[in-house]
């Protein structure tokens, strides 16, 4: 069965790393046939909203931020990896392996 992973993205300016990150990790999850939903909140806000049906399904979080991000409680139930952004850019595949290992 595939797992359903979420993740937040940020960093301190809200532009490209917080994109960057967002992509990355869609791509490498993907390609790992997991399913993945990806809030950015970025400069322009919160896009890509995380629901309480995507919490309720989720396996897991992916926090890649260099700043607090917003509602962060509600993932406390959750198996949480947080990583700084400019780690999801250069090594997402690094942090999918690391997520999947821990759920094992």
């Amino acid at each position: 069965m595939s797992k359903y992973i979420l993740g937040v993205t940020s960093c301190p300016v809200g532009i490209a790393h917080t994109y960057m990150a967002a992509s990355n990790l869609e791509k490498c999850a993907k390609k790992r046939g997991l399913e993945i939903k990806i809030e950015t909140q970025g400069a322009t806000g919160v896009e890509n909203e995380i629901t309480r049906e995507d919490i309720k399904r989720a396996d897991a979080v992916i926090v890649a931020s260099d700043v607090r991000i917003k509602n962060g409680e509600r993932f406390a139930d959750l198996p949480t990896l947080t990583v700084g952004v400019s780690e999801a850019i250069k090594d997402a595949d690094g942090i999918i392996d690391e997520l999947l290992e821990a759920l094992e």
